[in-house]
């Protein structure tokens, strides 16, 4: 069907494949959203803003800690898969002995830090809980593969059957009035869900687990290769997500209830950025190797859609802001209607970063990647500890924009090897509505 339709509209061959697998992550993505967001509207009323606040702390907490178990290997072993078909079973077996080291470590390190840092008990132990969800994490080599092989459909099924069984959960949780305990465990029993759902999909379709295979040399590479990515991906995190800790700490439970509801839609629209950034990459990755022009082309163009989509969102988020919480969450969300008209930009700043992101893996510049968003966590720590106290929570959504555009946009001006990537966020920005306007016309 997806492929009729999308060559009645002219489409290349690579527009072909990109669009369809777009159409695949969208309708997936469409549906865990849709499915999760109802659930999770219910279960934000249930709880109340200081509990529900108390929920997004502990899951906050954990994922700080995330990318030292994923250690940058996600985008490394994607590239490598790309290129290096006949190796498949080594690069996947090596990446997940790794991610599984790395998840063990972690976790360790997490109970550790609890241990001093926590002295509500309660806190702690909810802490531990959802950090097990970090083994699982592990598993998700088998959802990368699909990735490289531009092939979203069996990634979307195990992602949609997580959802349906995950929301069939958390809603006989909500009828047996069950306490918080339950709703964190349902958390991180989704991604048990999801690590059963890639490994199932996977063994059906390409092969069986057991040919898995650890390799010194891959694993020497890998760890070399994503060294870098991982220092991005902690100080990413960091300013991702440090905002939340610090308001529950500089505020309280409720504040962080009412931002994290905010945000909540954001990571809705992130996605679309994001998840075009993760699609279209495989494809850049050969484009480079045939024509080093046309790739240059294609990543303009690529970059100009990606950009002008997320404007158009933003704006749109933000102008219906009031209506969007007031109508889910409910009028005790109040709140969250202008940290809300803030915050959909975000979706912005995620664009301009992920796109140039992408570009620099596929072109190996990714050592320097550390700079940028080291620039955007101080940015972010140091704003944060001066807006919030005045400001509350309407600083700290400031301060996440002001962050993201540091980290994604103008350090690149800074930093000399990404200074072509910073022409092109700045021809995305001014010039990439024209793009939009021939969308149909991927090379």
């Amino acid at each position: 069907m997806f492929d009729g339709l999308f060559r009645k509209l002219n489409f290349s061959v690579d527009g072909v494949t990109v669009a369809k697998n777009i159409s695949w992550a969208v309708i997936g993505k469409v549906v865990t959203l849709l499915g999760g967001f109802i659930v999770g509207v219910f279960v934000a009323r249930y709880l109340g803003p200081e509990q529900y606040g108390l929920m997004s702390y502990v899951i906050s907490f954990v994922a700080i800690f995330q990318a030292l178990a994923n250690f940058g290997l996600d985008n490394i072993e994607i590239r490598e898969e790309a290129k290096n078909r006949d190796e498949r079973d080594a690069i996947i077996g090596t990446a997940f002995v790794l991610k599984l080291i790395f998840a063990v470590v972690t976790i360790l390190l997490i109970a550790i830090i609890v241990n001093f840092s926590e002295t509500d008990v309660f806190t702690r132990w909810m802490i531990l809980l959802y950090s097990l969800s970090i083994i699982c994490n592990s598993f998700f080599v088998a959802r990368n593969y699909f990735t490289a092989i531009v092939w979203n459909e069996y990634v979307v099924k195990s992602e949609i059957s997580r959802t349906v069984i995950g929301i069939v959960i958390k809603v006989v949780l909500l009828l047996l009035h069950s306490n918080l305990v339950w709703f964190i465990a349902a958390c991180m029993f989704d991604y048990v869900l999801l690590a059963a759902g890639y490994c199932l999909s996977y063994s059906k379709k390409i092969a069986p687990i057991r040919l898995w295979r650890f390799e010194r040399k891959w694993a020497r590479f890998l760890v070399k290769q994503s060294f870098p990515l991982m220092l991005t991906s902690a100080a990413v995190i960091i300013y991702q997500r440090i905002d939340q800790l610090m308001i529950k700490n500089m505020l309280d439970d409720a504040s962080l209830g009412q931002f994290s509801v905010a945000n909540r839609f954001v990571e809705v629209l992130v996605f679309v950025p994001v998840m075009i950034c993760q699609t279209v990459a495989p494809v850049l990755v050969s484009k480079r190797r045939e024509d080093e022009v046309a790739y240059k082309n294609m990543s303009q163009f690529f970059m100009n859609i990606v950009v002008w989509i997320s404007i158009v969102i933003s704006l749109i988020t933000s102008l219906l802001s009031y209506f969007i919480v007031v109508w889910t969450f409910g009028e005790v969300y109040i709140p969250a209607v202008s940290v809300l008209q803030i915050l959909a930009f975000k979706t912005v700043t995620v664009a301009l970063s992920n796109t140039a992101g992408q570009l620099l893996i596929i072109e190996g510049l990714q050592n320097y990647a550390v700079i940028r968003d080291i620039l955007g966590c101080v940015v972010c720590v140091v704003l944060n500890y001066l807006l919030i106290p005045t400001l509350g929570v309407i600083g700290s959504a400031i301060v996440t924009i002001l962050s993201n555009f540091v980290a994604g946009y103008v350090s690149d001006i800074i930093i000399p090897k990404y200074r072509h990537l910073f022409r092109m966020q700045t021809k995305a920005i001014f010039l990439g509505w024209k793009s939009m306007l021939r969308f149909s016309k991927i090379r």
